[in-house]
């Protein structure tokens, strides 16, 4: 779990294919127009920009999706991806194969994107072909208007709703014959990924009003997180490979309560003064993959997340791409795509119990 800021520093350029270089630098152009002078943020802009796709229960490449209303108060709805072939009849007849849950949380540094972004509803198309299992994909609620903990609240409610769903026995009627309940993974990308840590300790704390949604583990890509103290990979690749740390600032001002600063615990998990280890050491927190870009410049922090909850007992897995940048994931036109959705899909299907020294 070394940190990569020996590494030499390539051209931006050089690390990804030409397209995928020119879609992101794009992206970073669209971000930055919707950033006022005084900080503020322009959401008619962002969502001008934001290409969307519809959702269709014909399937297309082996996957039908549909949206839902979770919460019509909050207005909180998901995307959920649902992979045809366990619905075929060879499929039903193996009632031991069985077909997880996904539930997964866009990036966008919790102000861009959405469910019904173009390239989150790609993602979540090939998570549910590659792990052949269903993916709902949560439109939590964005900063700034809606602040920490919002898109927390928003994740735990997507987990009560699937709970409900069960309890009322209305699940069966959409579910995948096979579908289990007790097998349910939160995965997610730069913010997502930070929801992924905290909805996880939430439905930890809660799992017994869950049951039977049982998390079983975590996925977490590129994951948010930060702190007020400058980190050498922060220093060495500052506005080296599309992201500034004045962008992540600037995201993190936006999503944190009005007057924190980012050793708060969204931020900064085991931050100063923080009992994360003691309060983690307490629950049964599922074991986690963490995914390492090696040119993402909080690099060092994904790192002491991964630290840090091996402190607290809990199993992680690490895996670091060198030469990658932060971004990649949401293009399917690389070699480290692929190895992170093969990653994933083994990480998914490892039938083994979730290790864990709390009961």
């Amino acid at each position: 779990m070394n940190s990569c800021s020996k590494a030499i520093l390539k051209p931006s350029k050089d690390v990804v294919p030409l397209s995928t270089w020119i879609l992101i630098s794009k992206l970073k152009v669209e971000y930055m127009l919707t950033r006022g002078a005084d900080g503020s943020f322009n959401r008619n802009l962002a969502e001008f920009h934001d290409r969307k796709a519809s959702a269709s229960l014909a399937p297309h490449d082996g996957v039908a999706s549909m949206d839902v209303t979770i919460d019509r108060s909050s207005g909180l709805w998901s995307r959920i991806f649902l992979p045809a072939i366990a619905y075929a009849q060879e499929e039903q007849a193996n009632r031991d194969d069985k077909v997880p849950i996904i539930f997964y949380f866009h990036g966008g540094s919790y102000a861009h994107s959405s469910a019904n972004t173009a390239l989150y509803d790609m993602v979540c198309r090939q998570l549910c072909r590659t792990c052949r299992a269903v993916v709902i994909s949560v439109n939590y609620r964005r900063a700034p208007e809606h602040r920490c903990p919002a898109a927390y609240r928003d994740g735990l409610a997507a987990l009560r709703w699937l709970r409900l769903q069960a309890a009322r026995h209305v699940a069966a009627t959409w579910l995948p014959p096979g579908a289990d309940l007790s097998r349910c993974f939160l995965a997610g990308d730069s913010s997502g990924g930070n929801m992924v840590h905290h909805v996880g300790v939430a439905a930890a704390t809660a799992r017994h009003e869950l049951w039977p949604v049982r998390v079983v583990g975590h996925v977490l890509l590129m994951p948010m997180f930060g702190g007020v103290e400058r980190t050498a990979s922060e220093r060495r690749l500052d506005g080296q490979y599309f992201v500034t740390v004045k962008d992540r600032d600037y995201y993190w001002k936006l999503f944190l309560p009005e007057g924190a600063d980012r050793d708060h615990p969204a931020c900064n998990v085991f931050g100063p003064g923080s009992d994360a280890e003691r309060v983690l050491g307490e629950i049964p927190v599922p074991k986690s993959l963490v995914v390492v870009a090696g040119l993402d410049l909080t690099q060092d922090w994904q790192l002491r997340y991964a630290r840090g909850m091996e402190r607290s007992g809990k199993s992680v897995e690490v895996l670091v791409l060198e030469d990658t940048p932060v971004g990649f994931f949401i293009f399917p036109n690389t070699e480290q795509y692929y190895r992170v959705m093969d990653k994933i899909r083994g990480f998914v299907r490892d039938e083994q119990e979730p290790m864990d020294s709390s009961t």
